[in-house]
């Protein structure tokens, strides 16, 4: 099943950390986490604070402990294609949280959301266009994926992962439709 993860961090710098964890399924189904930081992780912005709005005080007193949401994500999310927005920052405190975990920092894997939303539309148009026609015709239904509902993402995690979440739906949506449109190519 694919799934859409986003999460906050402490700041983009070097050694950020994340604090906030959301994933959605493509059935819906989701979870958030306010993780708790180690004693370790130290790094801290306030520029950071200002726009996702996570203050560390907040994340001490009710986020739950890093290695519990890393086993967690683990036994959740095991077997599962996982997309996110920005794989390359996603995955680098995925992987913190991981190690810090002390659980091996490919446990998991992120993809960008623009594949799931390639992926999904060529599978529901294969045979529905002609093949030499199938590139097109994804690229016309993914181009409602770059819609966004607004210009800016709502820096929290699970805002932003059912963000990516309803953006391949509406590629998904946008390419049933046009399969029932035309039933088979052949």
């Amino acid at each position: 099943m694919f799934v859409f993860l986003d999460f906050e961090a402490s700041s983009l710098a070097k050694k950020s950390y994340p604090i906030e964890v959301a994933w959605v399924f493509e059935d819906g189904a989701h979870e958030s986490h306010l993780i708790r930081p180690p004693l370790q992780w130290d790094d801290w912005d306030d520029a950071a604070e200002a726009i996702h709005h996570i203050p560390r005080a907040l994340l001490e007193a009710e986020g739950t402990p890093h290695d519990v949401v890393a086993r967690r994500m683990v036994a959740v999310l095991t077997g599962h294609q996982l997309f996110a927005s920005a794989p390359s920052w996603d995955g680098k405190w995925l992987s913190a949280l991981l190690r810090a975990a002390k659980l091996p920092r490919h446990a998991l894997r992120l993809r960008d959301s623009d594949e799931a939303q390639r992926e999904t539309a060529t599978a529901i148009l294969r045979g529905h266009v002609p093949e030499a026609e199938l590139g097109r015709a994804v690229a016309d239904v993914a181009v409602l994926g770059e819609l966004r509902d607004h210009d800016v993402p709502a820096h929290r995690a699970l805002a932003d992962a059912r963000d990516e979440w309803r953006r391949w739906s509406l590629v998904k949506r946008a390419a049933e439709e046009r399969a029932a449109a035309n039933p088979s190519s052949a």
